[in-house]
């Protein structure tokens, strides 16, 4: 499969520290608009999160130049499952604070036509987000059906967090 390079690292992720930088990001002044050499534009959305368009997947966005290797190793890995992300919604609360659609949203907003992708630094302050994207493409890689790893993902996350995502069920 595709993802079978993420196999070491999905199998002891669940140790990530995608919240845990030592400082509370939100406190920060944000920058409203940055460029990056590598990518194109970086700017800041109503909510607080940055957004960053880069040519490809390969390409990882300037903002997480400072995060955790395992942290960009979970990006890059979200960036080639979107077609797994679309279908599974998160629980951390963004499907009403940021409008995000699935889980995809919280790393990625947007693969556009051309491959360009449009990333979301919410990922960045959030391990129920970090959780359910390595839960679900760990599942994939196991060949879980995207019905099936809904299914988990919705059993698992449905006591003791926010309200899911609008996120469609897979046909």
């Amino acid at each position: 499969m595709k993802f079978k390079w993420l196999t070491l690292l999905l199998a002891g992720s669940m140790i990530l520290t995608a919240c845990s930088s030592g400082e509370d990001k939100a406190d920060e002044p944000v920058k409203q608009e940055q460029h990056n050499e590598e990518s194109g534009h970086q700017h800041a959305v109503a909510n607080g999160d940055i957004q960053e368009t880069t040519a490809s997947a390969d390409v990882l966005p300037s903002f997480l130049d400072k995060q955790s290797e395992d942290l960009k190793l979970v990006y890059k890995a979200t960036g080639q499952a979107t077609e797994i992300l679309k279908w599974i919604p998160c629980y951390c609360g963004c499907g009403e604070s940021a409008g995000h659609k699935s889980n995809m949203n919280c790393f990625v907003k947007e693969v556009k036509k051309d491959g360009s992708i449009v990333w979301d630094d919410h990922g960045t302050r959030c391990v129920a987000c970090v959780e359910i994207a390595i839960q679900s493409i760990k599942m994939a890689q196991e060949g879980k059906s995207l019905k099936e790893i809904r299914k988990v993902i919705d059993e698992a996350y449905k006591e003791g967090y926010a309200k899911p995502t609008p996120t469609p069920t897979p046909a």
